[in-house]
């Protein structure tokens, strides 16, 4: 589980993030989102140990962040696993070798275990032949399910997601979804994602963090988010009409 007690973050005299305060817990995909702006990169990535809040608290399973270490921090990051927006896989590296990396840098495996750690994990994401194969050389669907080996490899214990369905097409969106969805649960790993993708909330949004102009505006589940009258949110996930007609159904149906 990770703990945000009422952190703030501020640049400059900009105040980005005021006073958020939130729950992450195992075994469930936790979803941020809010408009471009809203402070949600910034609180990714000091959950990420990237920024550091002048005030507040981020405790991960009883470990508070700011009263640890230097070495204590450096053993929590490899708790971490991370899926970068764009896959961020390196060209010049075969998948197989860009899934190892984090094994050659923060373990202490032998060569033949590292390998069939890859294979199990490459196989886990459904990609048995494309070990020797660049990431040129498969498509933008298969490179993210690369990035979801890649950063899983190191059974972590916090899997942090920046928009992972940017780029791909509606279906190959569904089906990384359903991945990271299907991983969370299988390991119980607490997962972070940042995302605009409404169809994401919609599909593996179990919680849901709002936040609007640095505040957390709203939280709970997508099941939740259909009965919310909090104007702010309705704003934002039914701009479309799609999901404005998919809210009506479902208040008819309550009725």
């Amino acid at each position: 589980m990770i703990k945000v007690d009422d952190i703030h973050k501020s640049f400059g005299n900009s105040e980005v993030l005021k006073g958020i305060s939130t729950n992450f817990e195992p075994g469930k995909t936790n979803l941020i989102i809010g408009q471009s702006g809203s402070g949600k990169t910034v609180f990714l990535k000091c959950l990420l140990g990237l920024h550091f809040p002048e005030k507040g608290r981020i405790i991960y399973s009883d470990r508070v962040y700011s009263e640890m270490n230097d070495e204590q921090k450096r053993s929590l990051r490899q708790e971490m696993g991370m899926v970068f927006q764009g896959s961020a896989l390196f060209d010049s590296m075969t998948v197989e070798e860009n899934v190892m990396f984090p094994l050659k840098m923060f373990s202490k495996m032998s060569k033949s275990e590292m390998q069939d750690r890859v294979d199990i994990v490459l196989k886990r994401v459904n990609l048995i032949d494309a070990h020797k194969k660049l990431p040129s050389e498969i498509s933008g669907g298969m490179q993210k399910r690369v990035a979801i080996a890649r950063a899983i490899v190191n059974r972590p214990t916090y899997l942090f997601c920046d928009e992972p369905n940017s780029g791909l097409d509606p279906k190959t969106a569904i089906i990384i979804d359903n991945l990271i969805h299907e991983i969370t649960v299988e390991f119980n790993i607490t997962t972070v994602i940042n995302t605009h993708d409404m169809n994401s909330v919609m599909e593996i949004g179990e919680k849901i963090v709002f936040l609007k102009n640095g505040y957390k505006e709203w939280e709970g589940s997508n099941k939740e988010i259909f009965r919310t009258d909090n104007e702010a949110v309705t704003d934002f996930v039914y701009s479309s009409d799609l999901f404005k007609k998919v809210r009506q159904m479902y208040i008819e149906e309550r009725n």
